[in-house]
């Protein structure tokens, strides 16, 4: 009997020794992982100089405060002009920016630019900034003070009036009524004029980062977005749009939704084919980004996409509405990135037709075949 007891001992000790060790794989290494490579997806890359300590943390905290880096201040705001002198201090400049009203979270804005770098190369000058510039942007125009050319970045999933009220502060003269007004005329020449069916060009401007000299007007801006897109959606995309079933403005509507739900790169597929099969099976796409982009601005969350969503906002009369309207929406809700482009072109196959976000907030989702399964992948 003690024999047995001894072994029983011994093997209660092997599990909690591979518990452990599971539990220190976990914390030590996947979790970390995955804020790195969150981090690295919407802020880009990291500082060579951080040590990998300094790198987790400012990846984690800048991650947690995502928010207070990405939207602007005031999406209807008028420039500002703000000086920063020779010498000063990173707090005296943050203190600053927070005043004009420019950035809402003093901590958020140092940790991003200590998270790139960009701590070391403020640059002493005369700014004209605006608060519908995201942080993350005013970050990289307080670099230079002096150079010809500006920056002008959209961002994948970006609608068309958030690009616009990021204009004013680029340095541009462009003004966000002129872009809105641009965007609503159908051009000519490209693949996608055909099958335009919305009343603007939705969709189509390509997220990234484009330079352009200062003097820079809108006829000459939009073409040279347009034709990035043309550029980067490859025949061998467009065929796999084609083999699924769609022409080009369709599967730039696909692909507008599935960024706007997606948080992580790789899920983009899987995303993609739960619509395919719930389009298959003439099931409503159910996608709240779809009832966002109905409901437009929302004046008291300053945002224009209303999170959380109530019952009465998913009873929104508009064709917009998947949880109204079958099928695809009139048109793309926002203007998505290559990533989301290729996994409409080319989904996962499998056999979801519902997804949810996971109860851990690493920005996963859970898939379900069942509605069952989907409502038992609810968080407690």
């Amino acid at each position: 009997m003690s024999q047995n007891r001894s072994f029983v001992r011994v093997g209660t000790c092997l599990l909690i020794a591979v518990i452990l060790v599971c539990l220190g794989l976990l914390v030590g290494i996947i979790i970390p992982n995955i804020i790195l490579s969150q981090a690295e997806q919407k802020f880009g890359a990291a500082s060579p100089k951080l040590s990998s300590t300094q790198h987790l943390y400012l990846a984690s905290v800048i991650l947690f405060q995502s928010t207070d880096l990405t939207q602007p201040t005031n999406p209807a705001g008028t420039e500002i002009n703000v000086t920063i002198n020779q010498g000063e201090t990173v707090p005296s400049i943050l203190a600053k920016l927070e005043q004009a009203g420019l950035i809402a979270n003093q901590d958020a804005f140092r940790s991003y630019l200590q998270y790139t770098g960009l701590d070391t190369s403020l640059k002493a000058g005369e700014y004209r900034l605006n608060p519908a510039m995201p942080p993350v942007e005013i970050a990289k125009a307080i670099q230079s003070s002096v150079s010809p050319d500006v920056t002008f970045s959209i961002l994948p999933g970006w609608r068309l009036e958030e690009i616009a009220y990021s204009l004013p502060g680029t340095g541009l003269s462009i003004t966000a009524d002129e872009f809105l007004t641009a965007v609503k005329i159908k051009p000519e020449g490209y693949s996608f004029s055909t099958c335009l069916s919305g009343d603007s060009l939705e969709g189509f401007l390509f997220p990234g980062s484009y330079t352009f000299p200062r003097e820079t007007i809108i006829s000459q801006l939009l073409p040279q977005v347009l034709m990035n897109f043309e550029g980067q959606v490859t025949n061998e995309i467009r065929n796999g749009f084609t083999n699924q079933g769609l022409d080009l403005c369709q599967a730039a509507t696909m692909a507008s939704i599935v960024q706007r739900e997606a948080m992580l790169e790789e899920e983009m597929p899987l995303i993609a084919s739960v619509f395919y099969n719930r389009l298959h099976s003439g099931i409503a796409l159910e996608s709240d980004p779809t009832v966002q982009y109905a409901l437009g601005y929302n004046q008291s969350q300053a945002t224009w996409w209303t999170n959380p969503l109530s019952q009465s906002d998913l009873d929104v009369n508009d064709l917009y509405n998947t949880y109204l309207y079958n099928g695809l929406p009139p048109g793309p809700i926002s203007n998505p990135g290559i990533e989301a482009l290729q996994a409409v072109a080319f989904p996962a196959q499998t056999t979801y037709y519902y997804f949810r976000s996971a109860c851990d907030g690493s920005g996963r989702h859970t898939f379900a075949e069942t509605f069952e399964e989907h409502v038992a992948n609810g968080c407690p």
